[in-house]
């Protein structure tokens, strides 16, 4: 691990301060994720800026009757709060399938949003990787692996978003509030906060070195069922080679692009009519990729959008 300097925060405009001194820092919350890539020397912050005892974990009904899920609450907090498991269940499933207990009791949300990809290549400091280095090349073009993006991808990068908390967001129109040294607060979807790679794909986000996320904000919850499934190689804590989240007639995949997919083109044909099948093969079908993986990511898509709809007795 490089030398770094490290400052806890005493409050959000001191770690603000701080970032925007120093566009080399990087925020610590739960480091279930940014530590893992300190050690490899994958992340090699010139400050750690510890922002884990700020009081942004508390959980709030909205004025809409939403819930304001503050950014360093547990995902052991989310997924047992009573109002997310009746009102969102498939936030509370998505949290329950992406890590142990012991990651889930440190790892919070803000940092279960900007955590980065657990492509093999990019983990792998040996390999070429564009987002670990730009302009060495993308390893995973001419290699072996179950997750490589069928969505947004391009050629310099087909790595996917490891989230899957995001994916659950993303069909519950989730926000993102984050806020900057100079006051500025800003809201934006979780399902685009990640960028695609185009040709830069070592910037995964929009947001600022000085930008923070302090909360994520959830609308009252769509009419309709709700499902989520996960596909992971085994049954233990692993990343997905596909997940769906089904929120009414909104529809998310994860493990198929670098952030959270919503999927369109199924919520169009899902809302002329189609069947669930029918809606899930209009979404995978300008997908890139090995065929066998579209055709899981089909029938598993088509699976969940059934099970949503059972759950109302539709």
């Amino acid at each position: 691990m490089k030398p770094f300097a490290y400052e806890r925060a005493r409050d959000v405009d001191h770690a603000l301060s701080l970032a925007a001194a120093n566009p080399g820092a990087r925020f610590l919350a739960g480091g279930t994720n940014l530590l893992d890539l300190m050690k490899l020397e994958i992340e090699q912050p010139s400050q750690v800026i510890d922002v884990g005892r700020l009081p942004l974990a508390e959980i709030s009904e909205t004025p809409s009757g939403g819930l304001r899920i503050g950014a360093l609450a547990t995902n052991t907090a989310v997924a047992s709060d009573p109002r997310v498991r009746s009102r969102y269940p498939i936030l509370a499933r998505a949290i329950l399938a992406g890590g142990s207990v012991q990651l889930r009791n440190k790892a919070s949300v803000g940092g279960n949003l900007m955590q980065r990809t657990r492509c093999p290549y990019f983990m792998d400091s040996a390999k070429p990787c564009n987002k670990r280095l730009p302009g060495s090349g993308c390893s995973a073009m001419e290699g072996l692996a179950m997750t490589f993006a069928l969505f947004g991808a391009s050629e310099m990068c087909v790595a996917v978003s490891p989230s899957d908390m995001s994916v659950a967001l993303a069909a519950l129109d989730g926000l993102a509030e984050t806020v900057r040294a100079d006051g500025s607060v800003s809201r934006r979807p979780v399902e685009t906060l990640h960028r695609l790679p185009g040709e830069a794909p070592q910037v995964d986000t929009d947001l600022a070195p000085d930008e923070l996320i302090l909360a994520v904000e959830l609308p009252p919850p769509p009419e309709g069922g709700q499902a989520w499934r996960k596909v992971r190689a085994r049954a233990s804590y692993t990343g997905a080679i596909a997940s769906v989240a089904v929120a009414g007639g909104q529809v998310a995949l994860g493990a198929v692009a670098a952030r959270p997919w919503r999927a369109r083109a199924a919520e169009e044909a899902l809302a002329s009519g189609a069947s669930p099948f029918e809606a899930a093969a209009s979404e995978l079908a300008h997908a890139a990729g090995e065929e066998g993986r579209k055709a899981l990511v089909r029938r598993l898509a088509a699976d969940v959008i059934r099970e949503a709809r059972e759950g109302m007795g539709s």
